[in-house]
């Protein structure tokens, strides 16, 4: 028969799931600082040597990293995601702009869908907070927590989506956003009417998870990125154009 006798685990053992869970889920994050010694032991209730031991071996395993006088920490497990040759590919050809774009559509449009039909109502409560916190930032005249607000939204959606799997892939996607490996996110930010549109379209995406519409909360995160295509090729458009203009110029200066 195909039994085996149930053996008892390890304590550390117990903490080291605990903590993969957490990081798998996207809860704990890249280079985000575990509690003291002490508190996370009283918090999970076992002995600073079981908790040693688990710590050991999820650093055995780049799950977490130690930093001298500093304490534990999440490792940059999404760093892996993409090589560094490749990363610059990305950045020296414009193809993959637009491809990344698409990409962002199929995959954001999908998970929008499945966040408002499966997201819990406090994955979409997180979604409203993060949309309201970019509505108070849209007053101000400097995008810069407005632009950085977008990623979080849009990320809070992935996260709501409940595929892990998607979760990572997407938060190695918008690491290469923030670094401007793509383009330049504040670019989009800084002209007024952009803002106000910008807003509008993450209302619409918001109204549609607020109301467990799937099919529009899908259609509103497809119009967004449609236009932020489109505004992205116009943007380059315009800047070729400005380039030649110069070129003009100077050549006029010199006659």
């Amino acid at each position: 028969m195909p039994f085996t006798k149930i053996q008892t685990e390890k304590l550390s053992q117990s903490v080291v799931r605990q903590i993969e869970q957490l990081i798998l889920r996207g809860i704990l994050r890249p280079g985000e600082r575990l509690p003291s010694e002490r508190e996370l032991s009283d918090r999970l209730g076992v002995s600073r040597p079981s908790l040693r031991d688990a710590v050991a071996d999820l650093q055995e395993r780049g799950l977490v990293v130690s930093r001298a006088g500093a304490g534990i920490y999440v490792a940059d497990v999404l760093g892996s995601a993409f090589s560094e040759a490749l990363v610059n590919l990305f950045a020296s050809h414009e193809e993959a702009v637009f491809d990344y774009i698409s990409f962002r559509r199929d995959m954001e449009g999908l998970a929008a869908e499945r966040a408002a039909r499966q997201g819990s109502d406090t994955d979409l409560k997180v979604v409203d907070v993060i949309f309201r916190k970019m509505e108070t930032a849209h007053q101000k005249r400097d995008p810069t927590d407005e632009a950085q607000l977008d990623a979080e939204f849009h990320l809070a959606i992935i996260e709501a989506s409940h595929n892990v799997i998607m979760l990572h892939m997407m938060r190695s996607m918008y690491d290469l956003l923030r670094q401007g490996v793509f383009y330049n996110r504040q670019m989009m930010f800084k002209n007024r009417t952009t803002r106000d549109t910008l807003l509008d379209q993450h209302r619409a995406i918001n109204t549609g998870l607020q109301d467990r519409d799937p099919q529009a909360a899908r259609a509103a995160v497809e119009a967004h990125l449609d236009y932020v295509e489109k505004s992205l090729a116009e943007q380059i458009k315009s800047e070729r154009n400005e380039a030649v203009a110069r070129q003009r110029f100077e050549h006029e200066q010199s006659r």
